[in-house]
Order: C-alpha cells, then sequence, then structure tokens
C-alpha cells in the first residue's frame, strides 16, 4: 500500500508530493471545488513546483474554454454506452444491430481495453487490439465484421466525448483491412436433404425430451429460411401465430408472414414475405402440436411455451457432424440457409432481382454484390444465344394428386375459418 513520505505546499489549493512508490514528485491542485492529482514526472523539487503551475494554468485556461475533460477507464465508458443502447432497444427505438454492437464490446473490446483509460487509446494501442483479436479469432476478421466493431467503437467514443471524459479531436481513426467476403456460403438441395435427414435422426436418437423438441423445431425453423429467405434471429424469432396467414383459391393456397421486427423494419416498416408450397407441410406439423395456439404465441417455441436459443447451436452440431460446416467460401451456418434460398431463386430464374430483394428485405445492390457469380445464368439464353428446352420440374414428396388436393383443400378451409375466429390459422 502507498504512502505520502512527502508534502510541499506552494500556495492555496495547489501543492506537490511524494509518494512510496515512485521518485517522482506529484501535483494537486484545487480548481472551482474540485480537486486534480497529476505526474510532474520530474525527480527535482524545484523543477516539480515549476511544472505544478503550468499545470494548474492549463486546467484552468481548458476549464474556461470547456476543454476539460476527465478521462474514464475504458470499461466504464462501454458499459454506459451498452446501457443506452439496451434502453434504446428496450423503447423500440434502439437499431437491431445494436445487439451486434453489445456483442462485440463485450467479448472483444472490454476484455482487451478493460482498464485501459479512453484517452490513451491511440493508432498503436489499436494495432496490438487488431492482432489480438485476430488470435483470438484464430482468423482474420471479414471487412462487415470490422465495420460492425468500429461501430460498436465508435458508440463507446460518442459516450465518452458526451460525457467530456474525452475530446471529439482525441477519437483515433479505425481501419477496416478485413478481408473482402463477396461470395457467400450456401448450401446445394441436396446437401440441405442430407442436413434435414440428419436433424431428423438427432431428433429420433434424442435422449433427453427437451433436446428432441429442441431439435424438432430446428428443423422447422429451417424449413422456414429456406423456403420465404427470412433472416434467423430477430425476425423469425419474433413471429407470432398471427403473422401467418392465408389466402386460398379452392384447393391451392398461399402463406404469407407479415414481418414486424427485424434489421430493417425500423426503417422501411413491415414487409410482407410469401411463403413457398413446401412450407405447408411445415406449417401442418405446427398447428397439429400447438393445437391451442393463440394469435399472440410466439410461432417458434417449445410445447411447454417457453423459448429457446440453442436452435442455431443444434444446427451448428449438425453440420459439422456431417461435415459441411466448411466450405471454400467460409463458414457454413444457420444464416447460410438464407443466402441459399437467393441463390437458389436466382438460378431458377422466376423472379427479377427487384422482386427477390423486396421478398428478403434487402437492396438490389447488396444482392448484385454478393450473389454476382449467380446473376449470369438468370441471363443464360441470352447470353448463349441458345435456346435450350426447359427441363422437367422434378416432383417433389409433397406434389399433390387429385385426392390429397381435395384433403388439402379441407385444412385450407379449416386454417381460413380458425384465422377469421382467433387471428390465427
Amino acid at each position: 500500500m502507498t504512502s505520502q513520505l512527502e508534502r510541499h505546499d506552494i500556495s492555496p489549493g495547489l501543492y506537490i508530493f511524494l509518494q512510496s512508490n515512485s521518485k517522482r514528485w506529484y501535483a494537486r491542485f484545487s480548481l472551482k471545488g474540485k480537486w486534480y492529482c497529476k505526474a510532474t514526472k520530474e525527480v527535482d523539487k524545484n523543477r516539480a513546483i515549476a511544472v505544478a503551475y503550468r499545470l494548474l494554468i492549463e486546467y484552468e485556461v481548458r476549464k474556461d474554454t470547456n476543454t476539460l475533460t476527465t478521462s474514464k477507464r475504458f470499461r466504464d465508458v462501454a458499459q454506459k454506452a451498452i446501457e443506452n443502447m439496451q434502453s434504446d432497444l428496450k423503447r423500440g427505438t434502439g437499431k437491431v444491430i445494436y445487439e451486434d454492437y453489445i456483442g462485440a464490446l463485450n467479448k472483444y473490446h472490454i476484455p482487451f481495453f478493460d482498464r485501459t483509460y479512453i484517452t490513451s487509446i491511440d493508432a498503436d494501442k489499436l494495432k496490438e487490439f487488431d492482432i489480438w483479436r485476430s488470435e483470438t479469432m484464430k482468423r482474420t476478421p471479414a471487412k462487415s465484421t470490422l465495420m460492425t466493431h468500429n461501430a460498436a467503437m465508435q458508440m463507446v467514443f460518442k459516450e465518452a466525448v458526451d460525457g467530456k471524459w474525452m475530446l471529439a479531436v482525441q477519437v483515433p481513426s479505425l481501419a477496416t483491412n478485413g478481408v473482402n467476403t463477396v461470395r457467400r456460403a450456401a448450401f446445394t438441395p441436396v446437401e440441405y436433404e442430407k442436413i434435414q435427414d440428419h436433424l431428423y435422426q438427432m431428433e429420433v436418437n434424442s435422449r433427453k425430451e427437451v433436446t428432441r423438441h429442441i431439435r424438432e423445431l430446428t428443423q422447422d425453423y429451417a424449413e422456414f429460411v429456406i423456403n420465404t429467405g427470412m433472416r434467423p434471429g430477430t425476425e423469425l424469432d419474433n413471429l407470432t401465430w398471427g403473422d401467418l396467414h392465408i389466402e386460398r383459391n379452392e384447393d391451392k393456397a398461399t402463406f404469407f408472414i407479415t414481418v414486424r421486427k427485424g434489421k430493417t423494419t425500423l426503417h422501411t416498416g413491415t414487409r410482407e414475405v410469401v411463403c413457398k408450397r413446401a412450407l405447408q407441410n411445415t406449417i401442418l406439423r405446427m398447428t397439429e402440436r400447438f393445437p391451442n395456439r393463440k394469435a399472440k404465441d410466439l410461432l417458434f417455441r417449445l410445447p411447454d411455451g417457453s423459448e429457446t436459443k440453442e436452435i442455431g447451436r443444434t444446427f451448428n452440431s449438425a453440420l459439422k457432424e456431417i461435415g459441411l460446416d466448411d466450405s471454400a467460401h467460409g463458414k457454413r451456418t444457420l444464416y447460410s440457409l438464407r443466402h441459399s434460398f437467393i441463390t437458389w431463386e436466382l438460378i431458377a430464374q422466376k423472379v427479377t432481382i427487384d422482386v427477390l430483394a423486396r421478398q428478403c428485405g434487402t437492396s438490389i445492390e447488396m444482392i448484385e454484390r454478393h450473389y454476382s457469380h449467380v446473376i449470369p445464368r438468370m441471363f443464360s439464353q441470352q447470353l448463349s444465344g441458345v435456346d435450350l428446352p426447359k427441363k422437367e420440374e422434378i416432383e417433389s414428396k409433397w406434389q399433390l394428386t387429385e385426392k390429397i388436393g381435395r384433403v388439402w383443400e379441407k385444412r385450407f378451409i379449416a386454417w381460413e375459418n380458425s384465422y377469421r375466429a382467433r387471428g390465427c390459422l
């Protein structure tokens, strides 16, 4: 424990002192009722007195010009920024990406910078962080990841400037020299069938009942992504039974989903998503599992009504077990199903890019940037000058015969009546 060895009073409200853990003098002074302590970095007493006078004058000028800051530790400022973002999210005024910012700060920035003063973070310190982060990730982060991390860091710097713990001119510039990820990892239809088969086997072989329910729900979740192109996470997790509705024409029906919360809804409002016909079997299984469903009930929940955060982990475990987690274009996850939907739709040439962009809640520019390797396939006839006959579509296991069509028509009518009566299928 340190103790004061010597003190020399210079003037009222200003003195220098020595501590037991250092040979250099410290200056302590009072400024408009508040005490400040600064190192003079001087061993000689007279030189330390001169520095103490200079520090007092400097702080008086900064106080008068409103440029005086009292720096804080990075951890404290970051926690304050996180609290403000969480408050905005609860009020509904925050951006969905705030959740990513909070995750990045907790996982990378706070563990590294920790008790470093916010004003001490400069270009050299940021380079050290870049090296540490790559070592922690065991890879060079993608440019999109760096942009998210930088935006999170800017939220902390903004908090520091607003709190007058640093000046705007002290905020360092942040680099984005990451790996460009243009092409996104997706699955082929054959690979997707293999994944679903394995998830089913995992469900059958479950030892615990709750594990079986999670694996069953993971299959449903994956089917919704691959047949709608919706974003896993906020978009799907917040869906209720009331958001799923039907439009029927005899034995044919189209299902729609109203997306009320997601990455872009804060700026674009709600959007309507059209479901592919293959999804109707998944909807049937889910309605049978939840006969007492209500419009406000979450679509993706366990039989006891609780939510689970294990869907992504379960899907990733299945990928790893069958060797489909790695690809030439990076790791594949639950989000890769969305990329697969977009890729398959582009190859099938059944919709234009602008329609696909509206369905997926993204922009034409984003699709052109990340799926440029697929887009030429959309114009194969025009580019080649050869008009090849179209292959007959492969009949799926859900292809409707006349008899099955009548059965589905009855189901569709029942769902229509249910929606009118209780606000959900």
